[in-house]
């Protein structure tokens, strides 16, 4: 038996919904995870899922043994030990809850060290002269320990609302734009994303604040009245949501990203960590759901408060039109409209209230931008399940503009004469999928493909080889050039050969015989491609018509000064995007 991890969760997790120790172990001989991404029934593993005792290793049953004894004798937290599977073979782990921070650790500590020798937790047993003085230094060590008491924030200490977002893509877009939508309101909103901590859209913090100390930051002010916190991953699997509960939780989709860390490997188990959100939701709140994401609409079965749907499939979509047959509300794209259906019983949403047209919404891109008509709709959801106002949250829609001022690295789209550059955070497969959509809707004329397309790739060394491997594939099946920028600041582990190596071999694989240039940073990939570096690849003037499409996650300001240095100006009007692509007009009179 090997200790993998000791771990104190701070809050609500996918364990439990309150703060708990987690205790994991492997058993037996060392083995890697080997699966499919979305397992068979037989195959699936609900990490939540408590395993009967009956089932327990012997190692396990001593563990959760030795714990219940220690935590009884010292006071240590209210509950009892459960035990969950992992899908790493031979992996258990074990969760309890605690109160005291140092004190429970010991615990923890303590019933692995007992369990290794031998000893039996039993009363009644009779312990070996070692055993009984590890027993009796774990004890004196134990009832020394300072007891500090987990920092998450109780429902009976939060003064204000709060919504929470989270899913593989979309959820900084959708924070921003709900973000508006309460300020336009007349709210004072605190906002929690990856770039930083943010007052009424001012930048109070930079850096990555999705995870609980984001949230004690928001919750804990005084000059905020409702708070909206992206919830990332990495901080619900490593220390849990910071507060007891939520008004309101959005969940935007679940796709291939960060798998193969923390014991999670396939999407179910993906969707039941970010699913955590939406269990906290109170039961006179809101959730809100993906109906087009299977492992999103699922969640609809584990949560307290009312569900929400929204859609892209308008009436089409089976899972709505059951909602709202049952007296459900979905938000959805009705008649080239984006609004609110209130269901009355019947499947065509009787009661129908719009919101704005499409064309009205500037980071949809008259339509063409798919996914921020997703990210617009679970906006609107939010901002209504938060009280917010029909009028209200169509001010907000038609007010945010998908610029760097206010959606920075989220569709960046900039012009310089006959080139464009779109800079945009894409760092997995479903975002990059979606990104070279718009790319074709601009490239593309009701004639067929007029301008190629260049796409500069590269994300973080923490993914898995098939993931790698999947950007690749999608880059060389998608464009006309494909390069490849390091991001030497989060090779995470890998070298940064693997990560070149990997993206090749996709773009290899998806059958692209072309060259494959590399950079070593962002700036220096997009200066080159800009400069002309394509250009002269296929012959065409350096100042030939072209769309390059930049992955941009390190330098950010780095890449808008260039952009700048080289003449290249931001679009920010619906007239000046219609102006590039002729099939926009063609959107908007339909």
């Amino acid at each position: 038996m090997r200790l993998v991890e000791i771990r104190l969760l701070e809050g609500p997790n996918v364990y439990r919904l309150a703060p708990v120790v987690k205790v994991e172990v492997a058993i037996g001989r060392r083995r890697t995870w080997y699966g499919e991404r979305i397992p068979a029934r037989y195959a699936l593993v609900h990490l939540g899922a408590t395993v009967h005792e009956r089932e327990w290793p012997d190692g396990i049953v001593a563990i959760a043994g030795w714990a219940r004894r220690l935590r009884r004798e010292h006071g240590e937290g209210v509950g009892g030990v459960r035990v969950h599977r992992s899908s790493d073979p031979g992996h258990w782990i074990l969760t309890w809850p605690w109160s005291g921070a140092e004190r429970a650790r010991l615990i923890a500590e303590a019933s692995i060290a007992l369990s290794e020798r031998g000893a039996t937790p039993a009363r009644w047993a009779r312990l070996t002269g070692a055993q009984d003085r590890l027993l009796a230094s774990w004890i004196e060590r134990i009832g020394r320990a300072s007891a500090t008491p987990p920092p998450w924030i109780r429902d009976a200490d939060r003064r204000m609302p709060a919504i929470s977002i989270s899913g593989t893509n979309g959820k900084s877009t959708t924070t921003r734009l709900l973000t508006r939508i309460l300020l336009r309101a007349g709210h004072h909103v605190g906002t929690t994303t990856s770039d930083g901590i943010l007052v009424d859209e001012r930048m109070v913090e930079p850096g990555d604040w999705t995870g609980p100390g984001g949230a004690h930051e928001i919750l804990r002010r005084s000059d905020v009245d409702v708070a909206v916190l992206e919830t990332a991953r990495g901080g619900l699997v490593l220390r849990g949501v910071g507060y007891e509960s939520n008004d309101a939780s959005i969940l935007t989709n679940v796709s291939s990203d960060h798998l193969d860390l923390q014991g999670i490997h396939t999407l179910p188990e993906l969707a039941e960590v970010k699913a955590t959100i939406c269990r906290i939701t109170r039961p006179d709140g809101w959730v809100i759901l993906n109906a087009d994401d299977p492992f999103v609409r699922a969640v609809a079965r584990t949560v307290r408060a009312r569900v929400a749907l929204f859609t892209l499939e308008g009436d089409a979509s089976p899972a709505v039109r059951r909602h709202l047959a049952r007296g459900g509300r979905a938000y959805l794209v009705r008649r080239g409209e984006l609004g609110e259906a209130d269901g009355t019983g019947t499947a065509d949403g009787a009661a129908w209230r719009p919101i704005a047209t499409v064309r009205e919404v500037p980071i949809t891109l008259a339509g063409l931008a798919r996914h921020n008509v997703a990210n617009a709709l679970a906006a609107a959801a939010g901002a209504r399940a938060l009280g917010a106002s029909i009028e209200e949250v169509r001010n907000g829609l038609i007010d945010f503009r998908p610029v760097s001022e206010e959606s920075p690295g989220r569709l960046n789209i900039f012009r310089n004469g006959a080139r464009v550059a779109i800079v945009d955070f894409a760092h997995n497969e479903a975002g990059l999928r979606v990104l070279l959509d718009v790319a074709d809707g601009l490239a593309t004329n009701a004639g067929g493909r007029v301008t190629p397309v260049t796409v500069v790739i590269g994300t973080a060394g923490d993914r898995p080889d098939d993931s790698l491997r999947g950007m690749g594939a999608i880059a060389a099946s998608r464009t006309q050039r494909i390069v490849i920028k390091e991001t030497l600041g989060y090779l995470r582990g890998r070298s940064r050969e693997s990560v070149i190596g990997e993206l090749t071999a996709g773009a290899r694989a998806a059958g692209w015989t072309g060259e494959v240039p590399v950079y070593e940073s962002e700036v220096a990939a997009l200066r080159a491609e800009l400069n002309g570096a394509a250009a002269g690849a296929d012959g065409s003037r350096p100042d030939a018509a072209r769309i390059v499409v930049i992955l941009c996650h390190e330098d950010r300001p780095g890449v808008f000064a260039l952009l700048a240095d080289l003449g290249f100006r931001p679009l920010q009007s619906a007239a000046e995007l219609l102006s590039l692509a002729p099939r926009l007009e063609e959107r908007r009179g339909r």
